[in-house]
């Protein structure tokens, strides 16, 4: 089989044109970035306003594993499988971050007979959004040291200061940092650091925005740190807020692609729900629900964090409402749950595969605690046998819930008409029946403490949660300064449902340990720091950039 570039670059694009005709977009309400990419105007949201909303389908998954379980592929198959039987869809995806793609992912749009295109420019520059954002982050950086420099009127306390600097790309070195060094003419040397653009607060506010003037309200409350007195000091007392969101001008308008298949693609707002919210934009949600009958999304990482965070954040932000979860699985990651090394996945394990199967379990039970019908889709690989997916069947039947092997990897829209045709099937029987009940898992105007203690003991399963000193210190600070009243983010690993990578399966009898809470009142939400997790990435010892090459004529390898 070719390789996904090899894919990719053998695919019938259309012109971009063509794929927004046929959504009923007029060519006034795009912006051309060349024959394949493209911006929708505000215009075009304008119009079609009033719109009946389609149906909002969002996949997720187990938790992730070495072995793979293909959240993204299963979503542009999916998508493809709802055009292919005669369905409107649209998909609504993340962007890539190059940080990932030269690390360990090597691409993110997709794989096999699954992609979206033009897939070279997705995981590289794309239209441009990922250096608008960190050239917005990192201009307010600028703005806090100009401003001490030159006499610190706000009297900005140097020690608080909670901004930090961002790049689109794994760097362990830059995660802390001494800026400021050289003498008197570089201002006043401090600690500060970066983190990945995508973990930025200007991404998670530019993917809840509703428009312009949205976006710009939120930038100006952000906080970067705190003044002498303790007072918060925030974006708009540095007077940059009209400049960050020129910067951001056109990031903030989705961006139109198309899949292999050519069913259209919007793809806007960022990756990393470990770490962030990490949804497709709410723009481009909501645009998708008034261009198709089907909208079909994704959520970062396992359900118990993209998934939470797509109905406790997004969903309450953007006023939508999901009618359909896909849980991705595979029956690979399923066994290493169970106790399988990486190297032995291949080989038939019924033992290994039950005791692994309790997190595909666990998974359903905290999907169902939102009121959503769930589908089980098992991203099939050709080493899985007979015996092993009829154990996953059965499961599922005894959870009360749909199961359709997936295989639209190699089979593209093809591999996924089951699936489509079980989530229409769940969608229609559920409104005819009354059983969407969909709600989000805790009031935000809960005080924070009851907030966290809600997700770790519904959705990980913890026994309880402990915090640092620093931590219980921020949450008194965070709740005398009034920004109690606001869903939390939780930051934790995505590799178990607990804060410890090496618990699999379902974990249970342990405690969720808090280390540090912020604020990020722009976009509007409490940010919680579990475990060891970080906001910057390193590259693995061998990145997938060291297999990346460009020849003579232009021509991309290696990026798969």
């Amino acid at each position: 089989m070719k390789t996904d570039i090899e894919i990719a670059q053998s695919a019938k694009m259309l012109p971009i044109c063509e794929i927004a005709e046929g959504l009923g977009i007029n060519e006034e309400e795009i912006e051309y970035y060349g024959r394949y990419k493209a911006k929708l105007s505000d215009t075009l949201a304008n119009r079609i306003k009033s719109n009946k909303d389609g149906r909002l389908v969002l996949v997720t998954a187990i938790n992730p594993t070495p072995a793979g379980e293909g959240k993204t592929t299963v979503t542009v198959g999916l998508g493809q499988a709802m055009n292919k039987t005669g369905r409107s869809a649209i998909i609504a995806l993340r962007e890539p971050s190059m940080g990932p793609v030269m690390g360990i992912k090597g691409g993110a749009a997709g794989g096999g007979y699954s992609q979206v295109v033009p897939m070279e420019d997705i995981n590289l520059h794309f239209t441009g959004d990922m250096h608008a954002i960190t050239a917005a982050n990192n201009l307010l950086s600028a703005a806090i040291d100009n401003h001490i420099h030159q006499g610190n009127a706000l009297r900005i306390d140097q020690r608080k200061i909670s901004w930090k600097r961002c790049i689109d790309m794994n760097d362990r070195a830059l995660r802390e940092v001494i800026v400021g060094l050289g003498g008197k003419v570089n201002g006043f040397p401090r600690q500060d650091g970066f983190m990945i653009t995508v973990a930025s607060e200007i991404m998670a506010i530019l993917c809840l925005a509703d428009d312009l003037d949205d976006l710009k309200a939120r930038i100006s409350r952000i906080v970067i740190g705190s003044n002498l007195d303790g007072e918060p000091i925030t974006a708009g007392d540095l007077g940059v807020v009209g400049a960050m969101a020129m910067l951001l001008r056109d990031a903030v308008k989705p961006n139109l692609v198309q899949t292999l298949e050519n069913t259209p693609c919007l793809m806007h707002g960022g990756p990393f729900a470990n770490i962030a919210h990490g949804c497709n934009s709410v723009r481009a949600t909501k645009l998708g629900l008034k261009l198709a009958d089907y909208c079909i999304t994704e959520a970062g990482f396992g359900s118990d964090l993209g998934a939470e965070k797509f109905f406790d954040i997004k969903c309450r932000f953007g006023g939508i409402t999901p009618s359909c979860v896909v849980l991705v699985a595979t029956v690979r990651a399923l066994k290493y749950n169970g106790g399988v090394a990486k190297a032995e996945l291949s080989d038939e394990n019924t033992d290994a595969l039950r005791r692994g199967i309790v997190n595909l379990g666990k998974h359903i039970e905290n999907m169902q605690k939102f009121g959503v019908p769930v589908v089980v889709a098992i991203n099939r690989f050709h080493t899985d046998s007979e015996a092993e997916l009829k154990i996953i069947e059965d499961y599922c039947a005894e959870c009360g819930v749909l199961t359709s092997m997936c295989e639209v990897f190699a089979k593209g829209g093809e591999g996924g008409i089951d699936l489509a045709d079980k989530i229409v099937k769940t969608i229609d029987d559920s409104e005819k029946n009354g059983l969407n009940k969909f709600s989000q898992i805790y009031d935000e105007k809960l005080p924070i403490k009851e907030k966290i203690e809600t997700n770790a003991r519904e959705i990980y399963g913890a026994d309880g949660v402990s915090y640092s000193a620093k931590a219980e210190k921020n949450i008194a600070e965070l709740t005398a300064l009034g920004f109690d009243k606001m869903p939390v983010c939780m930051a934790k690993t995505q590799y178990s449902l607990s804060d410890n990578p090496k618990l699999l399966g379902r974990p249970s009898g342990f405690t969720l340990n808090v280390r540090e809470v912020d604020v990020s009142a722009g976009a509007g939400f409490v940010v919680v720091l579990t475990g060891s997790v970080m906001t910057m990435p390193g590259l693995p010892k061998v990145p997938a950039a060291n297999n990346m090459d460009i020849d003579k004529d232009g021509k991309i390898t290696g990026l798969f």
